[in-house]
């Protein structure tokens, strides 16, 4: 029996004009693109002003949404239902080119081309550790002091843990406040000959150490750097701990989004403690991917036996084994003065009761009797059961010339494997019972999962999105998407 979570509703979310912000976090692949995409699609068909910022290098929200590309200005998505008001825009962040609009948005312009220009700035502002995370948050509070949307979707970067995102501007001010920093501004900030003379010796012997460590070229555009970013510093961190407490404010909502799967189940159920440790607002978890069947009464055990039945009845008869199809040799190893003859082809079939005493007799064989009656003699002389068989099946009249008679299929494997139809559709449906046997297998693993995650959180509302028979690639797909989104089911069977 599956565990019951609260049901996450997804629509009043969306509709509250008090929803700002909506962020879908989790960890890398399990869908959080499509389900911002469709969320960001959803909310603008229902009346609001939506933008999408997705963090997804693969560029499969522009092609779903008709885009040729998104760059790090919103553009408007064609295609979408206006007619209650809303519209949607969407955005792909450019790591570096909001890192450029940061520095010339906070420094003069002869300081800005200085930053710019440094090889130690490019490299930082193209790939360091925890940039892009960092620069989603300053993103989204550009976009958010624009104030042009009433809701803002982010797609959180895809990062080997879904904890970077909250954790980035911590670590942005750990970085700034870190002794390396700080030695690397203190020629900066002594001024006039005496602090440059009291720090020469010092200087030089830490410089020396590091040029051989770094190399001299390095250490010079670090600390050219330093020296040219001193002032935007605490602009950095102030920006950053606004954003973390917008984050924290009333109108954001978090939806982890996962996939029935251990590791991504595991990491969302971190990320909901990280979420309840840091006093953020989590609206729920959204359950991606899930299967179903349309048959779920039939059990795996059921399917593969009925599979193996229909395998038994599409086997061929073996043509030397004659055990099964001629009495005489289950005679000839039942009864000890068994004829030797037995198993002979020509040798006649009882089809009705059979007396296990009475044998053929090779010398007369099938006799006729009165009124055209076929009947066996028996050891003793009398007659043995009437019988509608051939007398031989390996020629086209009996030894006493007499036509044979087909044998009339028997109910069961001789019926039907004698039929090529019958075993082509005996194979394809212990195919198709296999299948769902697999089927019924995997919807039993993935509830088993969300039933521990379920036992861990029983407070935090779900819904389950059934997973779709191909990839989305239009605005049709995220609609569908977002019909799921809205009439889930909660994480119970």
């Amino acid at each position: 029996m599956s565990l019951e979570s609260p049901v996450l509703d997804i629509d009043p979310l969306i509709d509250d004009p008090k929803t700002r912000i909506v962020v879908c976090c989790g960890s890398g692949g399990v869908g959080k693109t499509t389900t911002a995409a469709a969320l960001g699609v959803r909310a603008a068909e229902r009346g609001r002003k939506a933008v999408v910022l997705t963090i997804d290098p693969a560029r499969r929200l522009a092609q779903s949404m008709g885009l040729t590309e998104l760059d790090n200005t919103p553009r408007k998505v064609a295609g979408i239902d206006e007619s209650a008001g809303g519209e949607l825009h969407a955005m792909m962040l450019d790591m570096k080119r909001t890192f450029d609009e940061v520095v010339l948005q906070h420094t003069d312009q002869e300081r800005a081309r200085a930053i710019l220009d440094n090889p130690f700035y490019q490299s930082l502002s193209a790939g360091f550790a925890g940039t892009q995370e960092y620069m989603a948050m300053e993103k989204l509070g550009q976009l958010r002091a624009l104030d042009e949307w009433d809701l803002i979707i982010v797609d959180t970067p895809p990062s080997r843990s879904a904890l970077d995102f909250l954790d980035a501007p911590k670590r942005l001010g750990s970085f700034l406040d870190g002794r390396f920093i700080r030695l690397l501004m203190a020629p900066a900030k002594v001024g006039g000959r005496a602090g440059v003379k009291f720090l020469n010796v010092g200087m030089s012997m830490m410089t020396g150490t590091l040029s051989k460590v770094m190399g001299a070229h390095l250490l010079r555009d670090v600390q050219t750097f330093v020296a040219a970013m001193d002032s935007m510093f605490g602009g950095f961190r102030s920006r950053a701990d606004a954003t973390y407490k917008l984050l924290q404010a009333n109108g954001t909502a978090f939806l982890v989004v996962a996939a029935p799967e251990r590791d991504a189940l595991r990491e969302a159920s971190y990320f909901v403690e990280r979420l309840a440790a840091e006093d953020m607002p989590l609206a729920g978890l959204v359950l991606n991917r899930v299967h179903g069947s349309g048959a779920a009464q039939l059990t795996a055990e059921r399917a593969l036996a009925a599979a193996e039945a229909l395998d038994d009845l599409s086997e061929p008869e073996d043509p030397d084994d004659t055990d099964a199809d001629d009495p005489d040799t289950a005679d000839a190893t039942d009864t000890a003065g068994a004829d030797p003859v037995a198993g002979n082809p020509s040798t006649p079939r009882l089809t009705g009761e059979f007396d296990e005493s009475a044998e053929n007799l090779q010398s007369v064989g099938i006799v006729d009797q009165p009124g055209g009656k076929a009947g066996l003699r028996t050891a003793d002389g009398g007659e043995g059961t009437p019988s509608t068989d051939s007398a031989d099946t390996s020629s086209p009249e009996s030894p006493t010339g007499s036509p044979a008679v087909p044998a009339p299929a028997q109910e069961g494997d001789a019926g039907r494997s004698t039929n090529p139809d019958a075993l082509d559709a005996d194979r394809l449906a212990a195919g198709m019972l296999r299948l769902h046997a697999e089927r019924m297998q995997l919807v039993a693993r993935e509830r088993r999962t969300r039933d521990r995650f379920v036992s861990v959180h029983p407070d935090v509302p779900m819904v389950d999105v059934a997973a779709l028979p191909g990839d989305v690639h239009d605005l049709e797909g995220l609609r569908a998407i977002g019909e799921r989104l809205a009439q889930g089911q909660p994480t119970a069977a």
